[in-house]
């Protein structure tokens, strides 16, 4: 089976532009920007950058400086998430709470103690507290 040319001579064309992009790109500063040490980006960050020039920071504590704030930043975004998950619990837990009471007035006395009854078979258990 003979293949279309010009499918063939397109498919080359777009390789070639992606082969050429690629190399212009790597070329002229990206090539760079991938590579960059690790002091060099540091330097990059606007708030290091102030407290080494304020602070008369060497590259060592620089480096150091970076690290920790980076260290920090970590920590930072695993307590909002944690923050953003409780607040969510909140938040399910009054709609369970919302829905249940809407549906215990539709109820009658005996209806409601079997209705407890049943729903407490499906509560969810309490996580552990550390």
């Amino acid at each position: 089976m003979a293949a279309n040319p010009r499918i063939a001579f397109t498919l080359a064309v777009v390789f070639l532009a992606g082969a050429a992009t690629g190399m212009l790109g790597m070329r002229y500063g990206l090539h760079e920007q991938l590579h960059r040490p690790a002091s060099a980006a540091a330097s990059s960050d606007p708030v290091i950058e102030r407290f080494r020039k304020e602070l008369d920071l060497s590259s060592e504590q620089t480096e150091k400086l970076a690290s920790v704030l980076a260290d920090y930043g970590d920590y930072y975004r695993s307590v909002e998430d944690q923050i953003r998950e409780s607040h969510l619990r909140e938040q399910i837990e009054d709609l369970r709470s919302t829905g249940k009471n809407r549906i215990l007035e539709l109820l009658n006395e005996e209806q409601r103690k079997k209705f407890e009854k049943m729903t407490s078979d499906f509560a969810p258990s309490a996580p552990a507290q550390p």
